[in-house]
């Protein structure tokens, strides 16, 4: 098993888990403290982004919430996948390093940085008055980032599937 070959994919992917885990710790020490931030950075916006109406503001908070909780499921579920991803990538013998190194780099970053966007939609939301505006301000994270994850993933398939129903080489190893 060479590691090493995927050694910035493993990293993120572990980065992404731990983005995950501490999120949710956050969640259980600081729960108020958080809601209260968001609902500070909406009730600032109250009268400019909601016209002055309160419960327009409290539908913004409640999915600012939910995108929270987004941030980290994606950061457990991706970042699990992308370490998942770089171990099989890790054992793969006789295909490229460079290809299996640009795999494991996607995967990971795509989950960390995918988790990153639903924080960070989540924290804007309330200021931006709409989780819409806040998702659109940050397509310049999401997209690449949710690509990325995908490429990874579509990569790696490539680089198991095609040994198994390649030709064999005149070696006898799968080509």
């Amino acid at each position: 098993m060479d590691l090493r070959s995927v050694r910035f994919g493993l990293v993120l992917a572990l980065l992404a888990i731990a983005f995950a885990f501490t999120l949710g710790a956050l969640f259980g020490a600081a729960e108020e403290s958080l809601k209260g931030t968001l609902k500070a950075s909406g009730e600032a916006a109250l009268a400019t982004k909601y016209g002055g109406d309160a419960a327009k503001l409290k539908l913004v908070l409640d999915k600012s919430w939910v995108y929270f909780q987004r941030a980290h499921l994606h950061g457990a579920g991706l970042g699990a996948v992308a370490l998942g991803l770089c171990l099989v990538l890790a054992s793969l013998q006789g295909t490229s390093s460079r290809l299996r190194a640009a795999a494991a780099v996607a995967s990971g970053l795509g989950a960390i940085g995918y988790a990153v966007f639903w924080l960070a939609a989540g924290l804007a939301a309330p200021g931006a008055g709409s989780t819409g505006a806040a998702k659109q301000s940050l397509e310049w994270l999401a997209i690449p980032t949710s690509g990325l994850a995908i490429a990874g993933l579509l990569l790696t398939a490539f680089l198991v599937v095609k040994p198994l129903f390649g030709r064999p080489r005149p070696d006898g190893s799968a080509a």
